[in-house]
């Protein structure tokens, strides 16, 4: 195979997680407002279509094998496709992550606790991962500090939010059968816009081991 051509399976490759992740993103977002609506159908749509998503990652998966079986990249292209595989990876956990928020979407007590802006922080970590993308797609190593930066902000509003709803259930009748699957529930939600930011992180992380050959945000 000539240089040319394994260029371009290169710069194919990071156009196609990219695209994976214009794909996620969206998905994420559709989550977020069938939370805030209760929009059933808008839901379901997210649920249904995590399918693609889990085929975008197949597909980008065999493509990396390939390069790393085939073509054998050594130095900055080697680490170029390992970091990418690892994106993926976790572009395809945040799909899973946006079909358990619109999961959450069409189920009873989104209204109980106003005080937890669900919506705001989601929004918040999906900027997260949609600037890490960006960082990936101009190999912007500075960029990937403010994310790991951002994402201890994100965690913050986190832990507030978890404290406002155990709060309130230490102070709420234990009997509250539909309370505690409430508590349950909205306490999941925060936990996975949490985990959001994390594979945001994860992905500056390998953006800047990609680009500097730098392991200082990799855990």
């Amino acid at each position: 195979m000539s240089r040319d051509t394994y260029q371009e399976q290169l710069y194919e490759l990071q156009e196609d997680v990219l695209e994976m992740s214009d794909v996620v993103c969206q998905r994420f977002r559709r989550a977020l407002e069938a939370y805030e609506t209760g929009d059933e159908a808008l839901a379901e749509s997210v649920i249904e279509g995590d399918h693609e998503i889990n085929q975008l990652y197949l597909d980008l998966e065999g493509d990396c094998v390939e390069l790393l079986a085939l073509q054998q990249p050594v130095a900055s292209d080697l680490r170029f496709v390992a970091s990418s595989f690892k994106i993926i990876t976790d572009l395809e956990r945040v799909g899973d992550l946006a079909v358990n928020l619109a999961a959450y979407a069409t189920q009873s007590g989104r209204e109980r606790y106003p005080e937890v802006d669900v919506v705001h922080i989601g929004t918040e970590t999906i900027l997260l991962l949609e600037a890490a993308m960006q960082a990936y797609a101009t190999d912007d190593a500075a960029a990937t500090h403010e994310i790991a930066a951002t994402d201890d902000e994100i965690d913050v509003l986190c832990e507030r939010a978890s404290r406002t709803v155990v709060r309130e259930l230490l102070a709420a009748d234990p009997s509250d059968e539909q309370l505690l699957e409430d508590v349950s529930r909205m306490l999941l939600t925060i936990r996975d816009l949490e985990r959001v930011g994390d594979h945001a992180v994860n992905v500056a992380a390998r953006t800047l081991y990609m680009v500097d050959n730098d392991e200082t945000l990799l855990y």
